[in-house]
């Protein structure tokens, strides 16, 4: 009896090979026969698969991103049963910092595709992030729960504020990849305008 093939982990595999090529040798450089290689199969199959690069390019990330998702969710379990809000905003953003091999990946390959996607009609009109603002909803809603519970100053606008965090979160994770700043030197920078805003500044970032 002929071995059934699971085809939703064929395409997670080569997907995976993707971003190891990629993370090695920067997106831009990166051909479908590159791939095949690195995932061990023809270049037939990976075509099969994924007909053209943008479309492998585009399911390799949102495979990234997916991941991206999966280490916010264990940084807020890893803060207890009952973090409270501020534990929950340096969750999210101590994540977002490329303070290890994966995370670097991360902010690489994102930051390719986004400059690829400028000069690249079929790259823009297929972002791999499919709801590009949920990050600051998310710390919007933390911090006027914040608020809520007398931890910020209500006259804080947390719409502007969580705009400001992700931007700042953003800049010293580039300043990481370029070497300028270590992450123990960017998560003192977070933890210092933490402690301005919040009320409370018994919480440090680890």
């Amino acid at each position: 009896m002929p071995k059934r093939v699971d085809h939703a982990e064929r395409r997670t595999d080569i997907a995976e090979a993707l971003i190891r090529v990629a993370g090695r040798r920067g997106l831009h450089a990166v051909g479908m026969r590159d791939v095949a290689a690195e995932a061990g199969v023809s270049l037939r199959l990976v075509q099969y698969y994924f007909q053209t690069k943008e479309k492998l390019l585009l399911f390799g990330l949102e495979q990234l991103a997916e991941r991206f998702g999966e280490r916010v969710s264990a940084r807020v379990r890893a803060a207890g049963d009952s973090p409270g809000p501020r534990a929950m905003v340096e969750a999210l953003l101590m994540a977002a910092l490329p303070a290890d091999d994966e995370s670097r990946t991360f902010h690489h390959l994102y930051t390719s595709y986004a400059v690829l996607a400028m000069t690249d009609r079929a790259l823009a009109a297929q972002p791999f992030i499919k709801n590009p603002d949920a990050a600051e909803d998310a710390l919007t809603e933390l911090l006027r729960q914040a608020q809520e519970a007398d931890l910020l100053d209500p006259d804080v606008d947390a719409r502007l504020e969580a705009a400001g965090l992700l931007a700042m979160s953003a800049g010293l994770g580039t300043s990481i990849l370029v070497g300028q700043r270590s992450p123990e030197s960017a998560t003192t920078v977070l933890d210092h305008h933490l402690n301005r805003i919040f009320r409370t500044g018994d919480a440090v970032l680890t």
